[in-house]
């Protein structure tokens, strides 16, 4: 499949989605694959400018794409859900395989459509449980049909993942701790690790 019409190995911002959605597209080569990629909370600074985000993005490999996007105007969870979607419907028309990453309250919006959308696999960090909208991330992970990985810290008093990850349990997907709090400082590149190695697997 040719390349959506980026120079491979050259990020670029010029991609612009619904509701005044700007994203980046970090590209390594002709793949067929693409991540998308949620980010963190708009109203505590979450961007697609991420740590978490980019960790995962410089771990997968050059056969595989991310698609790092930022949300629109705030509208309380249901925006940003539709902004994931958004992401996902331009993915799908570009490549053959579209899979979802999202971190915290991105984990959250990518566990929540991913039972409605088609992805290959769906993977989040330290997830929120709910949305601000009152969406139930829990209820909707026993919905997704795709492969499933959650990851989150023991340490973690900032979201109840733990919550969501004994949904993932209980509806079969993966589920891996690590020895960090919230923000994963320090180990950001080894759990990028294991979501690259999970997306690719």
């Amino acid at each position: 499949m040719p390349l959506r019409g980026v120079a491979p190995g050259v990020p670029t911002d010029r991609v612009h989605l619904p509701r005044d959605v700007r994203a980046s597209l970090d590209t390594g080569s002709d793949g067929d694959t693409v991540v998308v990629a949620c980010p963190p909370h708009p109203q505590h600074g979450g961007t697609r400018h991420d740590g978490r985000l980019i960790a995962v993005s410089d771990a997968l490999p050059d056969r595989i794409d991310c698609l790092r996007f930022d949300y629109g105007p705030w509208d309380e969870g249901r925006g940003e859900r539709t902004d994931a979607k958004n992401a996902c419907a331009w993915a799908a028309e570009r490549y053959d395989r579209v899979a979802l990453f999202g971190y915290s309250f991105g984990g959250g919006v990518a566990l929540s459509v991913a039972r409605e959308t088609d992805v290959t696999a769906v993977a989040a960090l330290s997830p929120v449980a709910r949305l601000d909208d009152g969406t139930d991330v829990t209820a909707a992970v026993s919905r997704i049909d795709a492969p499933l990985w959650v990851g989150y810290g023991t340490r973690d008093d900032t979201v109840n993942a733990e919550i969501v990850a004994e949904a993932a349990r209980e509806a079969g997907g993966t589920v891996e701790t690590f020895a960090a709090d919230h923000f994963f400082v320090g180990q950001e590149a080894a759990v990028a690790d294991r979501v690259a190695a999970f997306v690719d697997g």
